[in-house]
């Protein structure tokens, strides 16, 4: 089978793997698709991209929520002293936390030796290393010690990688210059902890957007845009609150 025929046929069973919520074979379907793109040195196609981004999602969204509320069930037993319950707990959220440990380690190897070396288009460079800061992100949630310092800069640079180019390359209003511009305001908040760099962020996105408008087609549908700005502009007023009221417990902020 020709390699794009291989590419289509992984593009078909991706989508009927996603229609069947069986999200662990869709992602093995679009990674065979884009290893054979980058063996020939082409770049993925924005249906691939979007592809592999629901895949990602989704492999690594559950067990990112598991992690949530068990962490919110094991400190619910801790206040009430109940400290067999809450080390059973512990032991379980452990368990997740390996999983996402194998689940984005595969997710990072996979960035850095295919789709990372072979993008050509600055959307698919852009694409790919917000990816990687996401996913080394989400490892920062719950890392310790020197591990979780290595995964903090790691994320950081990725980060900033891919805005060098974003900021080069693609228009203000471009949903995957303001997906990125999202997802780095929310490291700079539940990550580093720092609020103020965070706001700025996201008032720059905004702002910069707004200057130039959303009515251009050029870079793809206007309302994808809009949604995006509107997830900022709903952060924006979250954590003004919470700054506000310290001892309001934080609300997970929206990502792309």
């Amino acid at each position: 089978m020709a390699s794009s025929d291989a590419r289509a046929e992984n593009v078909y069973m991706a989508k009927v793997a996603e229609q069947a919520e069986r999200f662990e074979e869709m992602l093995e379907f679009v990674e065979k698709g884009a290893t054979a793109a980058s063996s020939d040195g082409k770049d993925l196609t924005a249906e691939e991209r979007h592809l592999l981004s629901v895949a990602y999602k989704n492999v690594v969204g559950s067990r990112r929520a598991a992690w949530r509320i068990l962490m919110s069930i094991e400190r619910s037993e801790e206040k009430r002293c109940n400290s067999h319950r809450a080390g059973t707990i512990e032991d379980y959220r452990s368990r997740i936390e390996s999983e996402l440990s194998s689940v984005c380690g595969r997710i990072l190897r996979f960035l850095d030796s295919h789709l990372i070396p072979s993008a050509a288009a600055p959307e698919s460079k852009v694409c790919f290393l917000k990816m990687k800061g996401d996913h080394l992100r989400y490892l920062a949630e719950f890392k310790t010690g020197t591990d979780r310092k290595e995964v903090v800069e790691n994320t950081l640079t990725a980060y900033k990688s891919a805005q060098e180019i974003a900021v080069a390359k693609l228009p203000t209003t471009h949903p995957i210059r303001l997906g990125l511009a999202l997802n780095f305001c929310v490291f700079y908040y539940e990550i580093m902890g720092s609020p103020d760099q965070a706001c700025a962020l996201a008032n720059q996105a905004l702002s910069e957007a707004n200057m130039t408008g959303t009515e251009t087609p050029d870079h793809g549908p206007p309302k994808e845009s809009s949604v995006v700005m509107q997830l900022l502009r709903h952060n924006l007023a979250v954590w003004a609150t919470e700054l506000q009221d310290d001892d309001e417990e934080g609300r997970v902020p929206d990502e792309e």
